[in-house]
């Protein structure tokens, strides 16, 4: 279940790989009183009567937080920070309301002034705020023409971020192992997921049903109301181009220029979406050790790729009778996956999983565990960010699947069969305890109506492999498909010239990339 919770969620990595690319380094009582009928079902564009919503009170960013968890030693005065208030109940627009915490980098110049480009950088349950305080130097190119803007969404971090019980909670979720091996395990992990999800309910309830995609989109356009744009002009990467995609069905008319990068597929379900990721994360981990063993060095996880697979396979089932100690932690199997999984998001990251597994052949997991950590939100202080939490409760709000353990064990077997390093019963086994009930209006989309939204594939993508690219594409109706043929989760960030040109070009020319278009070029 942990290796495809986590999948999706690219964001803690993202994050770490978006700071790289910047810096050069190499291195993502519960349910409200009267809650609604429907959790996030959908009203037609225009039909709330909330007000519409005012400027945003901008102000000096004084709550960031660098990668370590500490504050940046003084503000950047390139960054401010404010709050945009929304319904917490759209069906209710005068009710209670929610601050949406938001972040602006100012445009640069001395380029056309485009207006704003909002960014959600994947999840769901990414930092905006915190992404794009760390990532803006990547979008350089961008910056000269738009201001750029980014929000936490309802449900995370400052924006109302959904907590799931105490550190002690997320510890013992976070660590367990990546499938069960006989009855009495799964049993405990089905108590350990049922925990976790209660403490959801116990902690985060008021929040809970309104968390969805559906919410977030509306929450969007308020934002485009509150910049001063007639239109939204928007960039989504993993899970942001599934929020893009619901935004431009309710808002059609409201799209400006729209880039869907790594995109998610809204339509497919649980057990379809826990095998196809799957199968890219068995990709990309092929892909990693082709590369190890090619060179130019020795690979010194093993002298070929069957040598170097079987090395990793004894080093995991290990783990499972003696995790390795780590100070007062301990590497688990389910630490040491989630581990190898954050590293083949980008290829930047494969050298460090090569050392962090040569590390822990030898008993030294610090490697492992801090990949792991980036990737599950955990602090070095042992807290948490809310990803994982946030993760699960916008994911289950956004469909109404809630499959049997019968279905799961279906599902876990299929996934077996693909990759027994890879497999899970993915995000069905929290969402059948979830407490509280779903909605399908997150996972249709059209946007019959717009205007041209440009859809970036990778055919190395792990966590949302490229298949689901021309999908979207297909269902949004004026979807134009850009073709990456490369490694790695998030196409623009892999610095790709020809995707950084074609993605550049439409969104400062609003040159639209003629149909067919692939990168590289040559």
């Amino acid at each position: 279940m942990r290796k495809i919770l986590a999948a999706a969620s690219a964001t803690a990595i993202l994050a770490g790989a978006l700071a790289a690319c910047g810096n050069g380094a190499a291195t993502d009582g519960y349910g409200a009183a009267g809650g609604p009928s429907t959790p996030g079902s959908v009203q037609s564009p225009g039909a709330s009567s909330a007000e519409p919503a005012g400027p945003i009170a901008w102000s000096t960013c004084t709550d960031l937080e660098r990668p370590d968890g500490q504050a940046p030693a003084k503000p950047d005065p390139s960054l401010q920070c404010g709050k945009l208030k929304v319904p917490l109940d759209y069906a209710k627009p005068t009710g209670e309301m929610l601050d949406i915490a938001v972040i602006k980098v100012r445009a640069t110049g001395p380029g056309e002034r485009l207006g704003s480009l909002v960014f959600n950088f994947g999840g769901p349950g990414a930092s905006g705020v915190d992404t794009m305080a760390r990532a803006a130097k990547v979008f350089d190119t961008l910056r000269a023409h738009y201001d750029l803007v980014s929000f936490d969404p309802r449900g995370v971090e400052r924006s109302s971020g959904v907590r799931c019980g105490d550190n002690k909670i997320m510890d013992k979720f976070t660590s367990m192992n990546s499938l069960a091996t006989t009855p009495a395990e799964q049993a405990e992990m089905d108590r350990t997921i049922k925990e976790f999800a209660d403490a959801c309910g116990q902690t985060s309830g008021r929040i809970l049903p309104y968390v969805g995609t559906v919410n977030a989109a509306r929450d969007m356009d308020r934002l485009r109301e509150a910049v001063g744009d007639r239109q939204l002009n928007y960039f989504g990467i993993s899970y942001g181009t599934q929020l893009g995609a619901v935004y431009a069905t309710q808002f059609a008319k409201n799209v400006g220029r729209f880039v869907l990068d790594s995109p998610l597929d809204p339509s497919v379900g649980l057990d379809k979406r826990t095998l196809v990721q799957t199968r890219g994360f068995q990709h990309a981990y092929e892909a990693f050790l082709k590369d190890c063993v090619k060179g130019p060095g020795p690979c010194e996880i093993g002298a070929d790729t069957t040598i170097a697979n079987k090395n990793v396979d004894t080093f995991l089932a290990d783990l499972r009778k003696k995790p390795l100690q780590v100070g007062a932690r301990q590497v688990t199997q389910g630490l040491a996956s989630t581990g190898i999984s954050a590293a083949l998001y980008s290829a930047l990251t494969w050298p460090l999983l090569e050392q962090g597994l040569t590390q822990g052949f030898k008993g030294d997991g610090r490697i492992l565990l801090t990949l792991a950590d980036s990737y599950n939100g955990r602090k070095p202080d042992g807290s948490y960010s809310t990803l994982m939490s946030s993760f699960p409760a916008i994911s289950c709000v956004d469909t109404a699947e809630r499959p049997t353990p019968q279905e799961l064990a279906a599902v876990q077997a299929e996934a077996e069969k693909i990759s027994p390093l890879f497999a899970s019963q993915g995000m069905g086994s929290i969402c059948r305890v979830w407490p509280v009930p779903g909605s399908d209006e997150a996972r249709k989309v059209n946007a019959t109506g717009s205007g041209p939204i440009v859809v970036v594939g990778g055919t190395g993508d792990p966590a949302t492999p490229y298949e689901w690219a021309p999908k979207l594409t297909e269902k949004l109706t004026t979807g134009v498909l850009i073709t990456y043929k490369g490694e790695g989760h998030g196409a623009y960030l892999s610095g790709d010239a020809c995707v950084k040109k074609a993605v550049d070009n439409y969104l400062v020319g609003g040159k639209t990339p003629a149909k067919g278009t692939t990168c590289p070029t040559s």
